[in-house]
């Protein structure tokens, strides 16, 4: 199941934009200079990434984790959080963050890797979005 995990170039912009519908190519350009997106890849091929920001300017908020349909559920995105837990812990951190749609199941995924649910957040017409922290 080995897979590299790097810290995202520019050269990865154009594969992130095919599947993620949620930033704009500037924006996503600025977080890989301020080096807050990893990609994943498994015998170079492009399987996933990760992309954070800072929550209060100061706490790490995994803002997506996506993995390409054909490596889901297969351990890659554990590897993938634990990966970026680690580097948030060596950065000096103490915990982080992340939230998910309380009508999706990745809810699971995160308490199952010891995220305790400290929040919620409704917007007009959306379902509810539970935000996660764990201590790192």
């Amino acid at each position: 199941m080995h897979m590299e995990i790097r810290t995202a170039e520019k050269k990865d912009v154009e594969s992130i934009l095919r599947v993620d519908r949620h930033i704009e190519k500037t924006e996503l350009e600025s977080v890989i200079a301020l080096g807050r997106v990893m990609v994943a890849e498994k015998k170079e091929a492009f399987i996933g990434w990760l992309r954070w920001g800072l929550f209060w300017d100061n706490t790490p908020f995994m803002n997506l984790l996506f993995l390409l349909e054909e490596y889901r559920h297969r351990g890659f995105g554990k590897e993938m959080v634990l990966h970026w837990e680690n580097q948030m812990r060596t950065d000096g951190y103490g915990e982080v963050l992340t939230s998910t749609r309380s009508d999706e199941p990745a809810q699971h995924f995160y308490r199952k890797l010891g995220y305790v649910d400290c929040g919620a957040l409704l917007l007009p017409g959306e379902p509810l979005e539970l935000i996660f922290l764990k201590k790192l």
